[in-house]
């Protein structure tokens, strides 16, 4: 078996968009950090911040992007507790899929959102 490249399976993810100023919007104002906006081609990117040999991702418009409710689900980072983000998530443009779930052991908890564009999208806290 081949030795992994990276400690951990993801590497980079892409939350598909149609509006990237909305769809920015409402993550800058949901996780309350900033995007970096960049270009690739034809395809326009809000890039997530991270840090050294962390996974990174960003949203990306372009004719190939259809935000949807179905397939991948990518779990963010809410913070330290999940409350903060889903009380800004109607405010932000968003609605709740599943309510916040409380994980086994020390794992944390999550919810499951609707983001501005449509995708379903998971938030993880560790409380």
């Amino acid at each position: 078996m081949p030795t992994p490249m990276a400690p951990h399976a993801l590497t980079w993810f892409e939350i598909p968009v149609h509006d990237l100023d909305r769809a920015q919007r409402f993550y800058e104002h949901l996780l309350a950090l900033p995007l970096r906006r960049e270009s690739m081609g034809p395809n326009l990117l809000a890039v997530f911040p991270s840090g050294d040999g962390e996974a990174g991702g960003c949203l990306m418009a372009g004719p190939d992007m259809a935000p949807s409710t179905q397939g991948c689900l990518v779990y963010l980072a809410a913070g330290p507790r999940l409350a903060d983000p889903l009380e800004r998530l109607a405010a932000s443009g968003g609605r709740l899929l599943k309510p916040r779930t409380e994980l086994p052991g020390d794992l944390g908890c999550f919810a499951w959102v609707q983001d501005s564009e449509g995708n379903r999208i998971g938030l993880h806290a560790p409380q």
